[in-house]
């Protein structure tokens, strides 16, 4: 049999000796020199006054009175008053010319229409006028006869025509006052704030 072989304890390594290394000499000019810094100077902080605070003293309510009857206005509430009066004034001033106009169409609408009914019982009263001359040529038995019929008939006509049409001259001037009466009141009424106001 064999022996065993024993194992040998483990040794520390020795010691390795220090390595000498040699100093080489530095040289200065090789070497890269270092940029120089600016170092920034510290602003001086000044001491600042103390300032002396203020105190309000507030007045003592149960020494103040208030009297009712005073009521002086700010210069601000005055004209906002005189804004509102304006205002007002305007509205009012709107609504009236607005009023005016309708009334001076409702003139026009029924003077037009009666103005209408004129022309039409003119025109029918002229057309009767003429069929019956023709029913009266009808029976005319000479030329004489018939020249004295269209005669009266054109002078009748004529006489009419200048008849209506003065009277429907008239119905349109009396129309045209009628109708412009509440726009020229309203005109007057306008002169008359604007002389008050310049």
């Amino acid at each position: 049999m064999a022996k065993p072989i024993k194992a040998k304890a483990a040794t520390k390594p020795a010691k390795a000796a220090p390595i000498a290394m040699a100093k080489a000499p530095i040289c200065v000019a090789a070497m890269p020199s270092p940029e120089p810094t600016i170092e920034p100077v510290p602003t001086p902080v000044l001491p600042t006054p103390a300032l002396p605070t203020p105190v309000l003293q507030t007045p003592d309510v149960s020494t103040v009175s208030v009297d009712p009857s005073n009521t002086t206005k700010t210069p601000m509430e005055t004209k906002m008053e005189k804004i509102t009066q304006t205002t007002e004034q305007l509205v009012s001033f709107s609504q009236a010319n607005v009023e005016a106009m309708v009334k001076s169409s409702q003139i026009w609408a029924a003077g037009v229409q009666d103005i209408g009914k004129t022309f039409a019982a003119t025109a029918q009263a002229q057309m009767d006028a003429t069929m019956a001359t023709l029913k009266a040529f009808t029976g005319v038995k000479s030329f004489k006869d018939a020249i004295e019929l269209q005669t009266t008939l054109a002078r009748s006509s004529v006489e009419s025509a200048v008849a209506e049409t003065g009277k429907l001259t008239d119905a349109s001037m009396k129309l045209a006052e009628q109708t412009f009466a509440p726009i020229t009141a309203r005109v007057n009424v306008a002169m008359e704030k604007f002389s008050k106001a310049a």
